[in-house]
């Protein structure tokens, strides 16, 4: 049985094919990447909604892992697979100390500045090194730092806000 949105956090993607034997390139979003790999059972969202896949073995390579996921034995079962989203059930997920948040909690979460005036939605995170960015889209797209107590003053999920403080014209 596959889940639904709500208990489940995207983790990665499905880049490629790799190899004749069914393996699949996947980009990871965690930090290091390889945590991925930790989880047995990824949730897939195909045609139709999510799956859930269990991984056989999986590695690092090169920047990407590379992964053999129970029921793909051949490079047509992979490319099928390709832009496949992969979650975990955020119940499998350790808990983050308070005030620290998963990057697939914070897109979609509404954002507003301290006056109540609406931003748009967070569409993505960038990681750029010295701090994140919350790439956030309305009637234009702005750029905003991840600084929390600083930039960002609230991060409320059960509400779907996050507040800033930010000048709506930069």
């Amino acid at each position: 049985m596959g889940g639904d949105a709500t208990d489940l956090l995207v983790m990665g993607r499905v880049s490629g094919v790799f190899g004749v034997r069914g393996w699949v390139k996947v980009w990871s979003y965690t930090d290091p990447r390889e945590n991925l790999l930790e989880y047995p059972i990824w949730q897939l969202r195909l045609t139709g909604g999510w799956r859930p896949v269990r991984v056989l073995e999986g590695k690092v390579h090169g920047k990407a892992l590379v992964a053999r996921l129970e029921g793909c034995e051949d490079r047509e079962a992979a490319r099928a697979l390709i832009h496949a989203d992969i979650a975990i059930r955020r119940e499998e997920l350790p808990l983050l100390p308070q005030g620290e948040y998963y990057w697939g909690e914070l897109e979609g979460l509404r954002v507003e500045t301290l006056e109540g005036r609406v931003l748009g939605v967070v569409d993505h995170l960038i990681e750029t090194g010295a701090n994140d960015v919350l790439v956030v889209r309305g009637e234009r797209e702005r750029l905003i730092p991840y600084l929390p107590g600083d930039v960002v003053r609230e991060v409320d999920l059960e509400q779907g806000i996050l507040r800033v403080d930010w000048d709506p014209e930069f």
